[in-house]
């Protein structure tokens, strides 16, 4: 995604809320904000967690383009009044899963792969006055839009092979989880399906820094 906005010509600004960066009070200087995965939970009560889930709200208030991968998705949903669970068999989605866009996903990116990368345990429900944009099964929603502005996506379009490398060696124990991925079919998967997740994200973050039609009209007015 990093190397994505900087081909567009934007620079980084990277905080790391849990090592102490602060976030801004407002995104009148910056396009738009991220937030990635990692290991923690929506519902963690550490003060950083609390934090980032709170700072959504700036994007949200200013009309800025957010963006929730993963854990980002999950800190959205938990903002808007969602619940974040974990799936009452144990399921985890930690390597290659199928996806099905609604409608309103294909508005959105016509074309869709049809497995995207996940690596996580936890799922959440659509919040109110969002938008379905991708079902699953294990996790049934796994991407939606909200405002026009908000999106979250469950999986990662923003794995790497290094990435893949790292989270396979250092997270070995998660491919033990009930319904996850043995290692071999995530490497074996992102030669299937990785030229297509990455010509949707292309597409992606085009129509999410594009202004929403509503801002606009307004603009117009």
């Amino acid at each position: 995604v990093g190397y994505a906005l900087r081909d567009r010509g934007y620079a980084l600004d990277i905080r790391r809320p849990r090592f102490g960066d602060p976030l801004p009070v407002t995104l009148a200087e910056h396009a738009g904000a991220v937030i990635f995965g990692g290991p923690q939970s929506a519902n963690d009560p550490d003060d950083f967690i609390k934090a980032e889930i709170d700072f959504i709200g700036v994007p949200l208030k200013e009309n800025k383009p957010y963006l929730g991968i993963c854990l980002g998705a999950q800190m959205l949903a938990h903002h808007l009044g969602s619940r974040v669970y974990q799936h009452p068999d144990g399921h985890a989605e930690v390597g290659y899963y199928p996806i099905r866009p609604t409608p309103e996903g294909r508005a959105v990116c016509k074309d869709w792969p049809d497995h995207v990368y996940q690596w996580h345990r936890e799922g959440f429900d659509l919040p109110a006055r969002s938008t379905m944009l991708a079902e699953g099964d294990s996790f049934p929603v796994q991407a939606f839009s909200h405002g026009g502005t908000a999106y979250a996506l469950q999986f990662h379009m923003d794995v790497t092979h290094a990435t893949m490398c790292r989270w396979t060696t250092r997270g070995h124990e998660r491919m033990t989880l009930p319904n996850a991925r043995p290692r071999e079919s995530h490497f074996e998967g992102r030669l299937m399906h990785d030229a297509a997740c990455q010509a949707w994200l292309n597409a992606f973050i085009d129509h999410w820094l594009s202004p929403p039609a509503q801002a606009v009209r307004a603009q117009r007015r």
